[in-house]
């Protein structure tokens, strides 16, 4: 069957959001070996204060989007509720109707618990799907969300924590035939375990705060469109980091922040070919969930060496004036054979009374990169402030 967009778009997952498989049946250590995964949605950062700091927020200091970054942070959030809406185009080099919007909020029950929710909305635009012989079938509107709720807690004066519940429904491909095999909404529930440390220091004379985080997030059911036996892996990610922030004065102020992730999720062996599908290196990567999360850490075909290549690194930094006006950097890095996403960040951020404005602004490398021109925009609300 012969369609137009999404082509594009399955060329697109494959190229930037991990959705491939191995191109060679020889293990020489320069073939390009992706980690695949369903879903890839719920891995792209959809706020602009993160975003902005190259995809770096699982340690940073607590906002109404930490929902994503690592939900322990709310337990620490001083303000009593929060609303934050962010909207981003996606792909717009490519096509000019692919967006996701992102809805989270915040309510602190007491000073030691805090209840949080999201809704994640990623729309795939107007697909049409034509035959063999070129000939109309028909047309859709694929869309995918997850909506989750969280709860954190504060264990002590320096340590939280948060478990959340995500509900995830995908209509990726549901409107066609695949393989004969008719599709369906892919469903799938998931759940997040995050970790938070947040404590006051001196540097020299300068009052100055370090914070560490974790978050597993995604662990959930596999996925599938159809009624068969394959499944597929949701990104189950592993995210850890720090933050350090400086107050220069009393009026000035910095942070520094870096991330690492790495997918939980079986690397695809190498086979001997595309028929019999005998694994010549790597393992098997038919497993249950539990066990891939385990494996994900020893199966790559080329070894500790590939393990390592799959290890996601972001760095930013952020200026803050007088807490209402921000100017944030930052920078992205994939490795070349594990999706060789790379990319510099840069942002501004506005808190006005009980409003904050935020934007992101992405740049990637190389001139026809499909993430070029990628912006985001976020509007914060303080209903604490608001209800006063």
């Amino acid at each position: 069957m012969n369609y137009k967009k999404i082509c594009i778009i399955i060329a697109i997952f494959i190229s930037i959001t991990n959705a491939a498989t191995p191109q060679s049946n020889k293990l020489t250590g320069s073939e390009a070996n992706y980690v695949p995964t369903a879903v890839p949605f719920l891995t792209i950062a959809p706020d602009s204060r993160g975003a902005a700091m190259g995809d770096a927020g699982v340690a940073t200091s607590p906002d109404a989007n930490s929902q994503f970054w690592n939900p322990a942070k709310y337990a620490f959030i001083k303000d009593e509720a929060g609303l934050s809406i962010s909207y981003l185009p996606w792909l717009r080099n490519l096509v000019p109707d692919i967006n996701m919007a992102y809805l989270t909020g915040y309510y602190k029950i007491d000073r030691e618990q805090t209840i949080s929710g999201s809704l994640k909305y990623f729309a795939l635009g107007q697909i049409i799907f034509k035959d063999q012989f070129n000939v109309d079938m028909g047309m859709a509107n694929p869309n995918e969300f997850a909506v989750d709720v969280a709860y954190s807690r504060l264990f002590s004066e320096k340590v939280s924590g948060a478990i959340s519940f995500r509900s995830i429904r995908s209509d990726f491909g549901k409107a066609y035939l695949s393989s004969g095999e008719s599709t369906k909404a892919g469903i799938a529930f998931a759940a997040d375990v995050a970790a938070f440390y947040n404590d006051k220091i001196q540097i020299e004379d300068k009052d100055a705060t370090l914070a560490f985080g974790l978050n597993i997030s995604n662990i959930g059911s596999k996925i599938s469109y159809t009624d068969g036996q394959n499944k597929d892996f949701i990104p189950i990610n592993l995210r850890l980091g720090s933050a350090l922030t400086i107050a220069i004065d009393p009026y000035n102020e910095m942070t520094f922040a870096l991330d690492v992730n790495k997918l939980l999720v079986p690397t695809p062996p190498i086979y001997n070919d595309s028929v019999q599908r005998t694994i010549l290196y790597g393992m098997d990567p038919d497993v249950s969930v539990a066990m891939g999360m385990l494996q994900s850490f020893y199966d790559a075909p080329g070894g500790y060496k590939e393990e390592l290549r799959e290890i996601m690194y972001s760095g930013g930094v952020e200026y803050l004036y007088m807490k209402q006006f921000a100017v944030r950097a930052g920078y992205f890095h994939e490795h070349t054979l594990k999706g060789n996403r790379k990319y510099a960040t840069m942002g501004i951020g506005l808190n006005y009374n009980i409003m904050s404005f935020d934007f992101a602004y992405m740049i990637p490398k190389g001139r026809t990169n499909p993430l070029a021109n990628t912006v985001r925009f976020t509007i914060g609300f303080n209903l604490g402030k608001m209800s006063k």
